[in-house]
């Protein structure tokens, strides 16, 4: 038995499982956390190392799942599935190795997978209820008591301003100008959020921070999504990213995968679903001036990732991940790639999202009655 074997063992006796103490092997494909599976006493668990880098103060991460614990609700209530956090012999949520890292453990979602990408519109409709459905759950929570995870999450204008302090558009690589130039041409994109939040037309709430594809658990048969997992960046946000960034995810035609900038599409009939089925999930909770701005969460946050990547890219991958140098600058390109075909498809996708929200007179409304403010 390895070294590292056997410290995640002695990691796993902390918890209050029952042996005997199983296999442990590595789960999934994350870019930010180590995680593994656990068989213990006849169950299955994910045990987690939390990335002290891209996470500073994991303590805010444990304290906001515990909170999330507390939910009046059961998240089955609304046909939801959010993992259990198991908790430690002595009552904690987490527990440190030698090295002071976080390690936590929870409930493994048994009779699940997660999809590469979407078949059709039955799966992406699925996609956009399980969102709608979190928000819906989240909401009975105040956001105040839920603490700030990551700092400058989806601070797209801090974002930029990052990247513009590595990069000299006037000195900048071969490979990098083109890429410069179509940013410096949509700085307003950066903070057109920011300005709807300041204007009152929009607010924060709880959101999940990261649902993107790989964050979705549906049934073996890939007909229902039941969960969003990767909970580490619960906090206060705003809607229009949440859905955004699960648009990008879900809609990148070729996927996270491809690499030809000219090959990649935003799927409008696998948005139209997705949309379909939040819309029918929230029942009205969003207000006119949330709907008004979904499309600039549309747009903005493949451009957001973009500006990451290639701020990643010029620092030497210290973030992201990647399996051979120069990956995060054909990411960057991929997702410039996207913002522009979102701009091109600009009117079919406002008509999906007032289809979706704002259903033309006799036709069954998904959404029911509005609010009329945020």
């Amino acid at each position: 038995m390895s070294a590292d074997v056997r410290s995640l063992i002695a990691l796993c006796e902390h918890f209050a499982i029952d042996p005997p103490l199983g296999p442990i092997a590595p789960l999934g494909c994350g870019l930010i956390n180590d995680t593994y599976r656990l068989d213990a006493g006849g169950r299955r668990y994910v045990l987690q190392r939390i990335n002290g880098r891209v996470f500073p103060e994991p303590e805010r991460i444990m304290a906001n799942l515990a909170r999330l614990a507390r939910h009046p609700e059961p998240p089955a209530s609304l046909g939801l599935h959010v993992p259990a956090l198991i908790r430690t012999r002595d009552g904690a949520s987490f527990v440190r190795d030698d090295a002071g890292s976080v390690w936590r453990l929870m409930d493994f979602v048994p009779d699940t997978r997660t999809l590469s990408r979407l078949q059709g519109a039955p799966q992406a409709r699925e996609v956009g209820r399980v969102l709608g459905r979190f928000h819906r759950w989240a909401a009975a929570l105040p956001s105040r008591e839920f603490a700030v995870t990551l700092p400058g999450y989806h601070d797209t204008q801090g974002y930029l301003e990052r990247l513009r302090a590595l990069s000299d558009p006037g000195v900048a690589a071969p490979e990098i100008a083109p890429l410069l130039d179509f940013i410096e041409a949509r700085l307003d994109l950066a903070e057109a959020l920011d300005c709807a939040v300041r204007a009152g037309r929009i607010a924060l709430r709880l959101t999940h921070g990261d649902p993107k594809l790989d964050n979705i658990l549906f049934d073996l048969d890939g007909r229902r999504a039941l969960a969003l997992i990767d909970l580490d960046t619960i906090q206060p946000g705003l809607i229009q990213h949440d859905l955004g960034d699960c648009l990008r995810s879900c809609c990148n035609a070729l996927g996270e995968g491809e690499t030809d900038p000219s090959k990649v599409r935003f799927d409008l009939a696998l948005a139209e679903a997705i949309l379909a089925g939040y819309a029918e999930a929230t029942r009205g909770w969003l207000s006119d001036g949330d709907i008004a701005c979904l499309f600039d969460g549309i747009r903005v946050m493949p451009f957001e990732l973009g500006l990451r990547f290639l701020t990643d890219h010029l620092q030497g991958d210290r973030y992201f991940k990647v399996d051979r140098p120069g990956r995060n600058l054909i990411k960057a390109r991929i997702q410039f790639a996207l913002v522009a075909d979102i701009e091109r498809r600009e009117s079919a996708i406002r008509a999906a999202i007032e289809a979706a929200f704002h259903p033309a007179p006799g036709r069954p409304s998904a959404t029911g009655p509005r609010r009329g403010s945020a």
